[in-house]
C-alpha cells in the first residue's frame, strides 16, 4: 500500500502543480484580468468548502462516489481545451475539477493515516512533492501555449485516476475501515477558534498559490528563476516531509502554532524583498514549515482528535483549503489589482491572525482537556 499511496501522491500533486504554477500565468497571457483569475481559482475551494457540510447532513463518502468523482476529475481535465476563451465555461470546469478533486483527496488521507501511519506518512507524501516540481521543470520547457498545458494536466489526470481506483480496491481488501459509517462528532460552532485558524491559515496562501508566479515576473523576475523558487520550496519541502516522523510524536498543536509563525515571517519577507533572490529563497525554504510540516501536524492532530476520521479530513480540506482557498483567492485577486504593493503584507497579517485562534484553542485545549481518540 505504501508504494501505491506514493504513486497517488505523485500524479495528484502533478496535477496541482500544473494547475498553481502555469494555469494563472496562462490565463493573465490570455487577456483575463487579475480578478477573474482570483473568481475562476475561487470556484474549486467554493466546492471543497460547500462539499463536507452535504456529508454533514448524512451524505456518506462512500466507494461509489469516490469513483464516480475519479470519473468526474478526467472529464474536468478534457473540458479545459473547449472552456479557455469563454469566462463562464472556464468557471464551470473549474468547479467541476473542484467537486472531483475535493472527494479524492480526503478519502485517500483517510486511507494512508489508517494503512501506514502518521509516521510514515510524510515519506509516502513526499512524492506528492517531488511530482509538483518536477512538472514545473518540464512544462516550462515545453509551454508554447495553453493547450500544453492542458494537454499534461489531462494525461496526469488519467493516471491519477486509474492508481486511486487501485488505492481503493487494496483498501477494501485490507479492511482499514474508510468506508466505516460513523455519526458526526464534529461541531465546528463549539470548536470554533481551531477551524477559524486553519482556515486563516489557509487563506494566507491565497497570494502565494494564485499570483506568486504573476507578483515575481511582474517585479522582473524571469518565468524561468520563478519556477525555480517554487520547485526550491518543494525540494526542501521533501526533505521535511522525509524527516518529519520522528516531530510527530511532539505536541501537534504546538507545531502546529509554530509553522503559523513561520508562515507569517514568510509572507512578510517577500512583501519586504520582492526582488531579492537570496531573501526569496529562504522564504521559500520556509515552505517546509507552513506546509509540509503544518500539513502533517494538522490533518494528525484532527484524525486523532474525532472519531469521523473521514469527516475529519474532508472538513480540513473544506474549511481550510476551501473556505480558506476561496476566500484567499478572491481577496488576492482585487488586492493585487487595486493595491498590487501590499499583496503579501496582507498575507503575513492574516497568517498572524491565524496564530492568534490556534493560540486560543490550545488554551481552551489545556485549560478544559479536550480529549483526542
Amino acid at each position: 500500500m505504501f508504494k501505491l499511496l506514493s504513486f497517488f501522491y505523485y500524479f495528484y500533486f502533478s496535477i496541482v502543480g500544473i494547475y498553481i504554477i502555469f494555469l494563472p500565468k496562462v490565463l493573465s497571457e490570455v487577456g483575463y484580468s487579475a480578478s477573474e483569475i482570483g473568481i475562476i481559482f475561487a470556484a474549486s475551494p467554493l466546492v471543497r468548502f460547500v462539499l463536507p457540510f452535504l456529508f454533514m447532513r448524512g451524505l456518506h463518502l462512500s466507494a461509489n462516489i469516490f469513483k464516480s468523482s475519479l470519473v468526474l476529475i478526467v472529464l474536468s481535465a478534457f473540458s479545459f481545451y473547449f472552456s479557455l476563451e469563454n469566462f463562464w465555461m472556464l468557471l464551470f470546469s473549474n468547479v467541476a475539477m473542484g467537486v472531483g478533486m475535493s472527494l479524492v483527496l480526503p478519502y485517500v488521507e483517510t486511507i494512508a493515516l489508517h494503512s501506514i501511519g502518521k509516521e510514515r506518512y510524510g515519506k509516502s507524501r513526499l512524492y506528492g512533492s517531488l511530482g509538483f516540481i518536477l512538472v514545473a521543470l518540464v512544462l516550462v520547457k515545453f509551454l508554447s501555449s495553453a493547450y500544453v498545458a492542458f494537454d499534461f494536466l489531462l494525461a496526469l489526470t488519467f493516471i491519477t485516476a486509474l492508481v486511486a481506483f487501485r488505492v481503493q480496491q487494496l483498501s477494501q481488501k485490507e479492511e482499514n475501515g474508510v468506508d466505516e459509517k460513523l455519526s458526526n462528532d464534529i461541531h465546528l460552532l463549539q470548536d470554533w477558534q481551531l477551524w477559524a485558524g486553519l482556515v486563516l491559515m489557509q487563506m494566507s496562501f491565497g497570494a502565494f498559490y494564485n499570483f506568486f508566479t504573476i507578483y515575481e515576473t511582474d517585479h522582473g523576475i524571469s518565468l524561468d528563476m520563478t519556477v525555480y523558487l517554487w520547485s526550491f520550496g518543494v525540494f526542501i519541502e521533501v526533505i521535511m516531509f522525509f524527516f518529519q516522523g520522528k516531530l510527530l510524536h511532539f505536541d501537534l498543536l504546538t507545531i502546529v502554532r509554530f509553522t503559523i509563525l513561520a508562515t507569517t515571517l514568510r509572507w512578510f519577507l517577500v512583501f519586504v524583498y520582492p526582488t531579492d533572490l537570496v531573501v526569496l529563497f529562504f522564504a521559500q525554504s520556509l515552505h517546509a514549515l507552513s506546509f509540509a510540516l503544518f500539513h502533517s501536524a494538522a490533518i494528525s492532530y484532527l484524525f486523532h482528535l474525532y472519531k469521523n476520521k473521514s469527516l475529519a479530513q474532508q472538513l480540513f480540506s473544506g474549511m481550510g483549503y476551501g473556505l480558506g482557498g476561496l476566500s484567499g483567492a478572491m481577496l488576492s485577486g482585487y488586492i493585487y489589482e487595486y493595491y498590487p504593493k501590499y499583496l503579501f503584507l496582507s498575507s503575513s497579517v492574516i497568517a498572524f491572525g491565524a496564530f492568534v485562534f490556534i493560540s486560543l484553542w490550545s488554551k481552551r485545549v489545556k485549560k478544559e482537556g479536550v480529549i483526542m481518540d
